[in-house]
């Protein structure tokens, strides 16, 4: 075999090498906001963000939570005023969540809650563990 032709067929099956190759799809992308205070333009902005992220990435490329403890758990309430754009953001794939803890400690039940959103046992813990499983963390 001379060395033109060893050449030729080395570069054939590096060639065939790439081809077949599947690419790795990119990762998923996830982000998780804390509001933690009843402040109606921090909750507007928070329910923003999290619409920007997913209009950016496409909604079902990106997994959003909004993790919801302290005094902004009342924003969670059937009759808040934010009770539509709550609602909303849920069809649209955010997940909301409410922390069982600041719930008992205000005597809130889940039939005083907006019926769309989810529930953590508590808050902080849950924020600790989407980080450390490589959220991205947000606090608008």
């Amino acid at each position: 075999m001379n060395r033109k032709t060893f050449f030729l067929g080395l570069l054939i099956a590096v060639s065939a090498l790439f081809t077949g190759c599947a690419t790795t799809p990119a990762p998923r992308e996830k982000v998780v906001f804390q509001v933690s205070d009843s402040d109606p333009g921090k909750w507007a902005l928070a329910l923003s963000n999290a619409k920007n992220v997913q209009d950016s990435f496409g909604a079902d490329k990106v997994d959003v939570e909004i993790v919801v403890y302290g005094p902004g758990i009342g924003m969670l309430k059937a009759n808040a005023p934010i009770s539509d754009r709550v609602g909303t953001a849920v069809k649209s794939g955010v997940q909301i969540v409410a922390c069982e803890n600041t719930m008992v400690a205000q005597k809130l039940t889940r039939a005083d809650m907006n019926p769309a959103i989810s529930y953590v046992p508590a808050g902080v813990v849950e924020l600790m563990k989407r980080q450390r499983e490589g959220w991205a963390y947000i606090r608008p």
